[in-house]
């Protein structure tokens, strides 16, 4: 009996928006995907504000501890890169991430000599003992300046160098044990490069929800124009389109992509571009089965003996009434989008490296799922297998929202 009354409680009086939203938010799965999605769209604005990584592509790479499992945690060392600091305000560290004034080197054991520090290699069960790095103190904790643009370390010259090299050694020794040595645990591991899959990942997630939407808007664009032109002049304008639209919808849409791709070349805006151009044409058909119907209504005959221009009551009186289908398939279309790219990214033709993209993660670790890390090319496609099913039930739950039929109420 509470099951029936669940499926069949009375819907709230109101607008008919209100009412598709209580029926789009009391399915259940919706609100998990809208809360998937949610969590997704932040972790892509914020990017590189969270991330454990924040250079630019999150691409620190550290060959000494590839393809470590989660939860991996490693002592580093951190030397200051003898080059003038680089101002990284705030906008462009969360755009395009800041390289940091030290570079990372990942040790087992340390030990002074002298005036040096001796890094041993840490192995994947233990430390080595292999030396592995060594650097002169000074090194470590100052960028030692040259008036000529050359490194040099002799000592005894009457500047800034000559000060550093003659410090005393003890007491470098004890801020490099205090602010140099530090310990970096990696969440979900490290990939077959050294990078961090957490940064990989976050960053990542900027592509998938970029080219899904900018390759949804470009087909809503062309889409939305060619179906009403179609469907509201008919005739021999309406022939045409659809003649078009046949010839690019026998055509398989990965194949299209492809040959698009290969026309505007490699690249970030060339795969939003090529998969935008290739799903209008599930958009015009819809948009024109809607104006068909549509367009003999009272209203639409009313505006015409008013003397409206055609762009007014195509835009104004038309369209308007025929986006709910629209706004279904815009949900189906952008979880394919986030599909496609990946699969092009897979095949080497999408996004490039060294810009992070599921789709790549998964061609460059794939070879470890029959060895001992399959979790390097199993955590990018949970990632695309999540988002994509979040959007199809989004797609669901707006296609039962906005179904003219009413729920039966008690």
């Amino acid at each position: 009996m509470k099951l029936f009354l669940h499926r069949h409680r009375k819907i709230p009086e109101g607008s008919l928006t209100r009412k598709a939203l209580y029926k789009l938010f009391s399915n259940r799965a919706v609100v998990v995907s809208a809360a998937i999605i949610t969590l997704t769209a932040l972790a892509a604005v914020l990017g590189y504000l969270i991330t454990p990584d924040s250079t630019p592509y999150a691409n620190e790479q550290h060959l000494e501890i590839a393809a470590k499992k989660p939860g991996f945690s490693v002592k580093m060392l951190k030397v200051v890169k003898n080059e003038a600091p680089r101002l990284c305000p705030f906008w462009k560290k969360w755009l395009y991430g800041c390289f940091r004034e030290y570079s990372t080197r990942p040790f087992g054991e340390y030990r002074f000599a002298g005036g040096r520090i001796i890094l041993t290699a840490a192995g994947s069960e233990g430390d080595t003992g292999a030396v592995m790095y060594e650097y002169p103190l000074q090194d470590v904790l100052y960028a030692l300046p040259s008036t000529d643009g050359r490194l040099d370390y002799s000592p005894g010259l009457p500047d800034l160098r000559g000060r550093i090299i003659g410090s005393d050694t003890l007491q470098m020794q004890r801020e490099i044990i205090e602010k140099h040595i530090v310990k970096k645990r990696y969440l979900l591991g490290t990939d077959r490069f050294g990078r961090d899959m957490l940064s990989q990942l976050l960053i990542g997630t900027r592509v998938s929800l970029s080219v899904g939407f900018i390759s949804v808007l470009i087909s809503l664009l062309f889409g939305i124009l060619m179906g009403a032109l179609a469907g509201f002049f008919r005739g021999w304008v309406d022939d045409l389109i659809i003649w078009f639209i046949n010839v690019l919808w026998s055509v398989p849409t990965i194949l299209l992509v492809i040959a698009i791709t290969f026309v505007l070349g490699k690249g970030f805006w060339q795969v939003f571009i090529a998969i935008g151009l290739t799903m209008w044409v599930e958009v015009a058909r819809v948009v024109r089965g809607q104006i068909l119907g549509i367009r003999e209504k009272e209203y639409v005959e009313a505006a015409r003996a008013l003397g409206f221009r055609n762009s007014r009551i195509i835009f104004r009186h038309i369209l308007p009434n025929s986006l709910g289908p629209v706004i279904v398939i815009s949900a189906a279309n952008f979880a394919s989008a986030i599909l496609i790219e990946a699969g092009l990214s897979f095949l080497g033709i999408g996004v490039q490296p060294p810009v992070p993209s599921w789709g790549t993660m998964i061609r460059e670790n794939y070879g470890y799922i029959i060895l001992d890390n399959p979790w390097l090319a199993t955590l990018p496609g949970l990632c695309i297998m999540i988002t994509v099913l979040a959007f199809m039930q989004i797609g669901n739950g707006l296609r039962d929202a906005l179904d003219v039929k009413v729920m039966p109420s008690v």
